[in-house]
């Protein structure tokens, strides 16, 4: 990529990015907010691999696990931009603590934002805005105009997913996004040191619905059982911390709730066909 112009925000033209048709694994310590065309490639984010039938746009949050897979011709053809931001830019703002409520940033929303004519130009002409103002010089203004043009960004894309969840009929979607939620929540509590993984009994009943009804009700939506869902968090939690931290592998699956190393280890491979060891390698 060129080198960025603000040491801390930055706007990309896709076709200025040097692509290679190799897969690639990546973690990034940043925010990316992407618009792109024509891409036709495969991007898996956590352990579901990313809807773009019809999207242009699609979020990830810093240290979140994704995969690229793409053809030399296909990056030809890429148009759009990329918005790259550094937490540390929103510090001392209300966009450090509300960024996280948007739920286009989490592994449970998997598909793409699509957009009309005019909602990208909308979109385009936020990017705009921001890439002017940083192109001025600095001063003590910059970051709240620039923050107030990002928080305008991620309102619009809100208005706009709601929108693609009613056109696009997609049912139960609260479901889904209570179920990341309760996950979240499991594996960030002492519980799982002390407990072990989240039962489907558990889940079920943090969501007040029976088990047989949420695993027919997850399979209907995602093609996946409750169990499913609870060992793709295990697996995105432990690739996280297998691609950003140097702990040894008792010490992750100690914390993922494993008495035994062994067990996380057969389980991490059965669901990825990689070691842990193998996994953390191929980010070095």
């Amino acid at each position: 990529m060129p080198p960025p112009e603000h040491p801390l925000i930055s706007i990309i033209n896709v076709q200025d990015i040097q692509h290679h048709s190799e897969p690639i694994n990546m973690v990034m310590d940043y925010y990316s907010i992407s618009l792109k065309r024509n891409f036709n490639g495969k991007f898996s984010y956590g352990q579901s691999e990313y809807d773009f039938d019809e999207g242009l746009m699609y979020f990830i949050a810093p240290n979140q696990v994704f995969k690229i897979e793409h053809s030399e011709d296909e990056l030809k053809r890429l148009q759009g931009w990329l918005l790259l931001i550094h937490p540390d830019f929103f510090w001392n703002t209300g966009l450090s603590k509300t960024i996280k409520q948007y739920d286009f940033f989490h592994y449970a929303v998997n598909e793409a934002l699509f957009l009309s004519d005019k909602e990208e130009r909308v979109m385009n002409g936020i990017i705009e805005n921001i890439q002017q103002e940083y192109h001025n010089n600095i001063d003590k203004f910059s970051q709240s105009i620039i923050v107030s043009q990002i928080e305008t960004l991620l309102n619009y894309s809100e208005r706009f997913y709601q929108r693609q969840f009613i056109t696009r009929k997609i049912p139960n979607h609260k479901i889904l996004d209570t179920l990341e939620h309760t996950l979240n929540n499991y594996f960030k509590s002492d519980d799982l040191i002390t407990k072990g993984l989240p039962t489907v009994q558990y889940i079920s009943d943090a969501l007040n619905i029976s088990p047989n009804y949420l695993s027919n009700l997850l399979k209907s939506l995602t093609g996946q059982s409750t169990q499913q869902h609870i060992h793709d968090k295990l697996i995105s939690e432990a690739k996280q911390k297998l691609s950003i931290s140097n702990q040894s592998i008792s010490e992750i699956s100690y914390q993922l709730g494993f008495e035994h190393s062994q067990s996380f280890s057969k389980l991490f491979k059965a669901k990825t066909h990689l070691s842990p060891l193998e996994f953390r390698k191929s980010f070095n």
